[in-house]
């Protein structure tokens, strides 16, 4: 049996195809804590399998029900820029966690870090609205040929938009713009979870811990 990983590290600053190699090997980080880990326990105490993913954003081709969700959401606004964390955001994500009830996030700024405008790399965030008002964000890094989805969060009163869809959209049609060839959306489980939304994406490959090796997800 492969021993479970459970690995961290601290870092400041990482350069952009440095980046791309540690989302590859399964990495992540949250501001400057990066780690990687292959099981977590539910919210019943059972072992989970984490299950790093990836989009191949030249395979990528929208399903039936992402074309809904960009039609029903074809009215709103959004922007994509540097990432910053305001007293908006704050208070959209003071809303959104109160739809968890198991592993409950403190703040914003447990994903972010204090400043994701100041590294550890590049970080946009893509933003929604409707007229004046702020709706939905998400944040991704960017690195040379690769990004990653750190966070998202929406006003849960709009939560018939599958605003969580749509902003992953929006970055992966950012991304295949800007010419990167991966997106890595974090992690899913290999037992049925509440991160299975994340395995709907065409093109998603998942990473084998034992050999490093990507492979396209089977279909559930």
């Amino acid at each position: 049996m492969t021993p479970a990983l459970d690995d961290a590290f601290i870092c400041d600053s990482v350069p952009a195809d440095i980046m791309d190699g540690l989302w590859a090997a399964g990495w992540r980080h949250f501001g400057r804590y990066f780690f990687r880990y292959s099981t977590q326990p539910d919210a019943q105490g059972t072992t989970q399998t984490i299950t790093p993913l990836r989009i191949d954003l030249a395979s990528f081709s929208l399903t039936k029900s992402q074309r809904r969700v960009l039609n029903k959401n074809a009215g709103l606004r959004h922007d994509i820029v540097p990432a910053t964390i305001d007293d908006s955001l704050r208070a959209m994500f003071q809303h959104h966690k109160r739809r968890f009830t198991h592993n409950i996030p403190d703040a914003l700024e447990t994903f972010l870090g204090s400043d994701p405008g100041n590294g550890p790399c590049e970080c946009r965030m893509v933003r929604v609205f409707e007229g004046e008002s702020l709706i939905a964000a998400s944040f991704f890094d960017v690195g040379q040929t690769a990004a990653s989805s750190v966070y998202g969060v929406f006003e849960p009163g709009h939560a018939r938009r599958s605003l969580g869809i749509f902003t992953m959209l929006l970055e992966i049609q950012h991304c295949r713009a800007s010419g990167l060839r991966w997106l890595y959306p974090g992690y899913a489980t290999h037992e049925p979870s509440a991160y299975d939304y994340k395995k709907q994406f065409r093109g998603t490959e998942t990473l084998d811990w034992t050999s490093g090796e990507w492979h396209a997800l089977s279909p559930s």
